[in-house]
Formats: C-alpha cells, structure tokens, sequence
C-alpha cells in the first residue's frame, strides 16, 4: 500500500453541489448564495460577527467575569473538614488522601468557617488569623 493509492471509505464522501450549471442542475442562476449584496459577490468576504458596520453583538455587550486559572491550584479549606482528618498531622497530603482537597491543588489555606472539635497539628498550609485562633482554642497548633 501506498500514500498515493489511499482513498476514503466507499460512501464517506458525498460529491459537492455543481452550483451555476442551469436550473435543472437545482442551484442555477444564483447557486444558492440569494439575490444581491457582499456575500453573493465572489471575493465577497467579512469577518465572523460583522454586521454591515452596525456595531456587534459582542462589542455591545460589557465584558463580564474572570476566570483564575490559580484557581485549580489554590483551594480553601473550612474548620469542620479538619475533623475529618484521621491523621495527627493534617498537611496538604493528608488533605489529598482524605479527598478534601483536588489532587492538582498546590497550596490550601484553611477558613474560618465551621467549628473544630478535635486538636489537631496542622502543618504547612496557610491559615487566617481567626482560624488560627479556633484552633489554638481546643487545644491544637499551628506550624
């Protein structure tokens, strides 16, 4: 076999409209571009969203959100999910073994959002001032 003896599979490819051969070939006259204007011209080309030089859609429109692409890599963790934690150490390696955190995560920090039970150590993850204080308060620390 070789490059030059390839051809698609028997019936893949449909043979492409003869346009402008008359009208019993069924795209005569015009070959299915419409009456006049740019698009029925040949040559006539315009960009994807133009519209006549009226002022498109998508120029109209504000530019809204944001997306992190940090996001993926930095992700929060709350007081409670701590608890969850069976390890004495909760690190981020703990965090990825228990599925609190995705496996793509780099760094966490852990929030101030729920109560914390049990004393735990936590060690090399970021953690606010008023999480620090919870878990200072049942006995546990930080690193």
């Amino acid at each position: 076999m070789r490059l030059n003896s390839l051809k698609p599979a028997r019936g893949s490819t449909k043979p492409g409209k003869r346009l402008g051969r008359g009208h019993s070939a069924g795209q005569g006259k015009t070959g299915g571009r419409g009456m006049k204007g740019q698009r029925s011209r040949s040559g006539g080309y315009h960009k994807v969203g133009f519209e006549g030089g009226q002022m498109p859609l998508q120029r109209r429109l504000p530019k809204i959100g944001f997306y992190s692409r940090r996001g993926k890599l930095r992700v929060e963790v709350r007081l409670h999910e701590l608890d969850l934690v069976d390890a004495e150490q909760v690190d981020l390696d703990a965090l990825k073994a228990k599925r609190l955190v995705p496996r793509t995560a780099q760094r966490a920090k852990v929030i101030a959002s729920g109560e914390i039970k049990k004393a735990v150590k936590v060690k090399g993850l970021a953690v606010t001032p008023g999480a620090r204080k919870a878990i200072e308060a049942v006995g546990g620390s930080v690193e």
